[in-house]
């Protein structure tokens, strides 16, 4: 595992890594690109996939972007006795489509060894969380937490009594009112495109705004990424949920 600078997190950890998404605003993607050390794999999967046993030294992405299993990482968690707030798969989308449900599961099961830390999920594609909660393999624990990647109004994400939820708006690339009933998750983390890319998504004050007023109004709380201090100002609104705060 890893520091990171992600604001809303204390370490991330890849133990999955790769993405098939091909999603325009991927930082991801970029960063792994610009790590390629272009191996080939002597015994891929099917599908193209990828697993790891041992770390090769020559860079964390041996194999670019594809969907790959580090099966070296997946005792880190326990490594590290200090409480912690992960990023899980910060360089992929460890629910996506393409990903077997093995991967999943011993991602789940290293989770689970190290109860001392916070775990945050993210996904583009929520369905899966509903399938594999479906089939009783999506632990239902105070310290997991499963977000869905939203940019605007209309778009499907993961809702739950039995489990803790949020959505990470990045980049806001429009207004996001709430649905009828209310914010129907337990957090909402909203942000500006991460990276310099050309074109890159700036929201509207407004837009903030009113996502904040919603969320007040359901005393959900708000946590702006510091990259909104130029659409909010400096004074950005950074709320973390009681059961994340360490200490």
């Amino acid at each position: 595992m890893n520091k990171t600078k992600i604001d809303w997190a204390t370490m991330s950890w890849n133990p999955v890594t790769g993405c098939r998404h091909g999603w325009p605003y991927c930082y991801a993607r970029r960063t792994a690109t610009r790590f390629n050390a272009g191996l080939e794999d002597p015994a891929p999967l099917a599908g193209g996939l990828h697993v790891l046993p041992e770390k090769i030294k020559a860079t964390p992405y041996p194999y670019g972007f594809e969907p790959t299993l580090h099966r070296y990482r997946l005792g880190q968690p326990q490594n590290t006795k200090e409480p912690q707030t992960v990023f899980v798969c910060s360089m992929a989308d460890l629910f996506g489509r393409w990903v077997p449900t093995s991967w999943i599961v011993e991602v789940l099961d290293a989770c689970l060894a190290a109860p001392q830390h916070n775990y945050l999920f993210l996904t583009k594609n929520p369905r899966r969380y509903t399938e594999l909660d479906e089939l009783a393999l999506l632990p239902r624990r105070e310290n997991f937490w499963y977000g869905t990647t939203t940019t605007e109004a209309g778009q499907s994400y993961f809702i739950s009594e039995h489990h803790k939820t949020f959505t990470s708006v990045e980049p806001m690339t429009g207004p996001l009112f709430a649905e009828a009933g209310g914010i129907l998750v337990d957090w909402v983390i909203v942000g500006a495109e991460t990276g310099q890319r050309k074109d890159k998504v700036v929201p509207e004050r407004a837009w903030v705004e009113d996502l904040l007023g919603a969320c007040r109004e359901e005393d959900v709380p708000v946590f702006m990424k510091g990259n909104l201090a130029g659409v909010w100002g400096k004074d950005l609104v950074q709320e973390t949920p009681r059961p994340l705060r360490h200490g």
